[in-house]
């Protein structure tokens, strides 16, 4: 499989500021992964969504490749705290996912220096994270049927 570099264009845009057709590709996304995928019956669409930055990756044809969403300080948790964190089937295992969360932190970083970083990652993604600094917060549960992680990453 293709190795990802620098040939993804990463987009920050708040959900008012969304083009219609891209919204509609993104939020598609997310159902496909999370919902379907997964199997995984829950309101992937929430409130938080309406605060955060969103995050997409295209690739040089416009292709969606990736995708996360950030949400402020105070908002979920006391830190930034980065979810809904995707990469499409086709750009897996592709080194996307890690390039997503270094863009992730970047812009967590620059909006919101000196904070740290919280997340709720399903537990089987427990080594992928570490590998960019989290560590784990308390022991793994269930949550909407999937095994879960808390994580935190110190301020830098």
């Amino acid at each position: 499989m293709e190795t990802m570099n620098d040939s993804i264009s990463w987009s920050w845009w708040r959900l008012a500021d969304a083009e219609p057709l891209d919204l509609f590709t993104y939020l598609r996304l997310r159902s496909d992964v999370f919902v379907v995928e997964q199997g995984c019956v829950y309101p992937d669409m929430d409130d938080h969504d309406l605060v955060a930055w969103h995050l997409t990756g295209t690739d040089v044809s416009g292709r969606l490749l990736a995708a996360a969403r950030l949400l402020p300080p105070g908002e979920k948790y006391q830190e930034p705290s980065l979810g809904r964190v995707i990469v499409t089937p086709a750009a897996r295992g592709t080194g996307a996912g890690h390039l997503l969360v270094d863009e992730a932190l970047r812009k967590a970083a620059a909006e919101y220096p000196g904070h740290g970083h919280r997340i709720q990652a399903q537990a089987y993604l427990e080594r992928f994270y570490a590998s960019h600094g989290f560590e784990p917060d308390g022991d793994v549960y269930v949550e909407d049927g999937i095994a879960h992680i808390d994580m935190t990453l110190a301020p830098g």
